[in-house]
């Protein structure tokens, strides 16, 4: 078939492809939210991507790795669509092929994803259908249209030239001016490729608003939900919050912590219907629903949490004042069988945790259910309406959100999420510190200034924080008052600034007298090291 028609024939595969999602969407909205073919494969492109690309996405794009790992399957879609077009074209029913194994893609990603049932197979098949057909009757038209003799085009009909002394040949004109059947097949392949196109885009958009939708009623239920009041609170002493612009706050805004997880789109878990089950290695099943866990009493804690990606000097890490109830109240009406060592927390989503029994057990480590997170129930996107928080371990391995499930078990026996991707399935967190300002790339003004930032050493508290500039002799800073050994500290040190370019280098000694470590490691597989060193301009 002519070349000059491929372009009709891609444009005629993306529409296709639109038709798919949109149809799927349409489905989804009444059979099943979360099979989402696109948000399905993005979530098994998550599952699936080695771990140096996962790192290299979270420190490329920070909180919009998620972002952008669909518009990259966006292109790739479109890629896609426009070469099944060209190929259903030049060769069918080869582009209906490569919908149907898209489709079967999407199925198997859709009904693989925790929690799906039977309905979650609807969307992929309609979507599929749906796509196939759209695809199959635009390229038989664009088809029909480039072999009719005397169809060009698009655009135009040649009139082709006369020989010198011979009249000049006229286009065919047909009964009552009907137009040649290729002018028709031209017409009904741009009719239905605009018609289809706008309704895919109108639909497919008004489907997916409607699934979001009810995020926005979980988000009223949410800010109706009164906890009651805590037991206890964190008593913050004078002196734990230093008055230096451009500092971390002692306390981390919930708008500004850092998310990492691998929720493509954040889950929805209303209250009412939340279950907590607790098996495994137990005498006893418990199951607890969102009433019977705040009405054992919730206490207020201060705790620092950090991620394994978390590089020297990075921002994901985040100070907070939870409230919630001990895990080791709840692992104890369980009764926990001699043998077992881990437990398996779960997501609604199919993430999983492995946390050390004992850490969980520890009459002296705050480990806890939270349920509020700085004076408010938990924001959605941080596990609403439980999570687990753990002291002096990576989140990976204990930040479980949107909990669902304690499996009481053995490390020889289960794998979290990320054991066999590359980490530790055990990760005590990495005593570290940071310098916040001044920044690199923002030139100061010489004379006295603060040099000052956060150090965190959780479960062993910080002793001191050190500063050297210009590889001189390490100078002690001024620390402020902890809040408490899971917490961090905010630090400063005052210096007389000269004009030029200086090399600042902070290290911290926790109270068990060790030197945080100098040497560069990379986060896998349990979280990186080294010294925060940054170049500061004076002028």
């Amino acid at each position: 078939m002519r070349r000059r028609f491929w372009g009709w024939a891609a444009l005629g595969g993306v529409v296709g492809a639109g038709v798919f999602l949109a149809a799927a969407e349409l489905v989804a909205l009444v059979a099943s939210p979360e099979a989402s073919p696109l948000l399905a494969l993005g979530s098994v492109v998550i599952d699936a991507v080695p771990q140096p690309l996962k790192e290299l996405a979270i420190t490329t794009f920070g909180e919009y790795d998620k972002i952008a790992l669909l518009l990259g399957l966006a292109v790739a879609v479109l890629v896609a669509a426009s070469v099944a077009g060209v190929l259903q074209f030049v060769r069918p029913p080869l582009g209906i092929a490569v919908v149907v194994i898209a489709g079967g893609l999407s199925l198997a990603a859709s009904l693989t994803r925790a929690g799906a049932g039977p309905a979650a197979a609807l969307p992929a098949a309609g979507g599929t259908v749906a796509g196939g057909l759209v695809l199959w009757w635009l390229i038989a038209r664009l088809r029909a249209w480039a072999a009719a003799p005397g169809d060009e085009g698009p655009l135009e009909q040649p009139v082709p030239h006369a020989h010198e002394g011979e009249p000049a040949e006229r286009p065919t004109v047909h009964a009552k001016g009907a137009a040649g059947p290729g002018s028709v097949d031209r017409r009904a392949f741009f009719g239905v490729t605009a018609i289809a196109g706008a309704s895919a885009l109108l639909i497919g958009v008004g489907a997916r608003a409607l699934i979001t939708a009810s995020s926005s009623s979980l988000a009223a239920v949410r800010k109706a939900l009164r906890l009651p009041a805590a037991k206890s609170s964190v008593a913050i002493p004078a002196g734990a919050e230093l008055d230096i612009p451009g500092i971390s706050p002692l306390f981390t805004p919930n708008a500004d912590f850092y998310r990492v997880d691998t929720a493509l789109t954040v889950p929805s878990v209303d209250p009412a219907a939340w279950r907590l089950v607790i098996d495994g290695m137990v005498q006893q099943r418990v199951e607890l629903t969102f009433d019977d866990l705040v009405g054992m009493g919730l206490d207020e804690y201060a705790i620092t949490l950090t991620c394994v990606s978390n590089e020297v000097g990075g921002p994901l890490v985040g100070n907070a004042k939870w409230l919630g109830v001990p895990v080791r109240d709840v692992l104890r009406m369980a009764a926990p069988t001699p043998g077992a060592d881990m437990v398996l927390s779960r997501s609604v989503d199919g993430f999983t945790a492995s946390t050390p029994l004992g850490s969980l057990l520890d009459d002296d480590l705050d480990a806890i259910l939270a349920v509020g997170m700085n004076g408010e129930p938990l924001p959605l996107e941080h596990g609403f309406p439980v999570r687990m928080v753990v002291p002096g371990l990576y989140g990976y391995v204990s930040a479980t959100k949107w909990l669902s499930g304690l499996k009481v078990t053995t490390f020889a026996a289960d794998e979290a999420y990320w054991t066999p991707r590359g980490y530790s399935a055990k990760a005590p967190i990495r005593f570290s510190s940071r310098l916040d300002t001044p920044r690199t790339g923002q030139p100061v003004p010489a004379g006295r200034i603060p040099l000052a930032g956060v150090a965190w050493a959780q479960t062993v508290g910080i002793e001191r924080v050190e500063v050297s500039i210009d590889d001189s002799r390490w100078q002690q800073a001024t620390l402020s008052t902890p809040v408490s050994d899971d917490t961090w500290v905010q630090w400063f040190l005052e210096w007389d600034a000269a004009p030029g370019a200086h090399n600042i280098v902070v290290r911290a000694v926790d109270r068990n007298g060790d030197v945080q470590i100098g040497e560069r490691t990379p986060v896998a597989p349990d979280g990186s090291t080294g010294w925060h060193r940054t170049l500061i301009r004076v002028t």
